[in-house]
């Protein structure tokens, strides 16, 4: 399939609403390919402006299931067959070197138009890692990734930062340490770089903060959010980010509502992402919203270990009933059975 012609960096940069494509399984843990489709369609449906699959919403173990292909390929087919608009297509890369390298080179066998790269790799250095990001870099475009300690992501210094802004090949970061001051870390290594390179929050526990934030005269601004948390009830993930650029654009009744419900999405995230727990029902409680739409048949994992955690199916339902304004239930029922066809 060939690549789509993109601007990779300026589609990245207007900002926009990317989910973590989770993975459809049947009850006996095998792809099921009518859902994964299902998927893609609602998301593409629902307004996004790109896509990021294989990454750990898809869970990390379909490479050792030997399903990175299948899933990467099918989301490109349907994106490129069905959106009618440019997407841009984001895999996500895991491993050392030799493993990352090969993935974005499956990637770009597949049409995707770039990487985002995992920076757990175990016993690696700052310089490996920038090493490893330098080589991939030379495949697709990249997107960093500062991922948070709780589901196995290293600190990274500010010199870690500055470097990787440096890279000629990124054109994006995704920011998601949970953590202001790691966050702030990534704002300033943009900033210091001069280059344009485009912010996008991965704190789901802290998105229209993040999306609101002035850091200061001449800094960046996250754009958009590359989320886990933007994979379900993605139809308002798109009105929210609409909102706020109409409030950055200077609109105050704008800035009034989110401000209203910031910290609502932020107590839903925690009854998704099971917050409570350590993160341990984080992939389960994604796939239980899609299940309630119908999307998914189950929330069946790939480890059989990674289910709800008790008292999580409650906490969702406590805040679909608080938070309505946040679901997109009647959207997904209007549109299901097509996107199942």
């Amino acid at each position: 399939m060939p690549l789509m012609p993109l601007d990779v960096a300026a589609l990245l940069s207007a900002g926009t609403v990317i989910p973590a494509h989770p993975l459809a399984l049947t009850a006996d843990r095998r792809l099921d390919e009518r859902r994964q489709r299902a998927l893609t369609r609602y998301y593409l449906a629902a307004g996004v402006g790109g896509l990021a699959v294989g990454v750990h919403t898809t869970q990390f173990e379909i490479r050792e299931a030997g399903l990175l292909r299948p899933v990467l390929e099918l989301a490109a087919e349907v994106s490129g067959a069905e959106a009618g608009r440019p997407v841009v297509r984001i895999a996500g890369v895991c491993g050392p070197t030799a493993q990352a390298v090969a993935e974005a080179a499956l990637a770009a066998e597949l049409g995707y138009h770039a990487v985002l790269l995992s920076p757990a790799v175990a016993g690696a250095s700052e310089e490996d890692l920038l090493d490893r990001a330098r080589a991939v870099g030379e495949v697709l475009p990249l997107v960093g990734f500062y991922l948070q300690e709780a589901v196995g992501g290293p600190v990274l210094s500010l010199d870690y930062w500055r470097a990787f802004a440096a890279m000629e090949s990124v054109v994006a970061i995704k920011a998601a340490p949970f953590n202001r001051y790691r966050t702030m870390d990534v704002v300033r290594a943009v900033a210091e770089s001069g280059r344009e390179i485009a912010l996008y929050t991965g704190n789901d526990d802290a998105i229209v903060h993040d999306l609101l934030t002035d850091f200061g005269d001449d800094q960046p601004h996250f754009v958009g959010g590359l989320l886990g948390q933007w994979a379900v009830w993605t139809r308002r993930a798109v009105e929210l980010l609409a909102q706020i650029k109409h409030a950055r654009a200077g609109a105050p009744e704008a800035l009034a509502l989110l401000n209203g419900r910031a910290a609502g999405i932020t107590d839903a995230n925690a009854a998704v992402f099971d917050a409570a727990n350590g993160f341990a029902g984080v992939i389960a409680g994604v796939h239980e919203v899609l299940r309630r739409q119908g999307l998914l048949a189950g929330t069946w994992c790939l480890d059989e270990k990674e289910t709800l955690s008790p008292g999580q199916a409650d906490e969702l339902t406590r805040v679909c009933t608080a938070y309505p304004w946040l679901v997109d239930d009647d959207f997904v029922a209007e549109h299901r059975d097509t996107w199942l066809s």
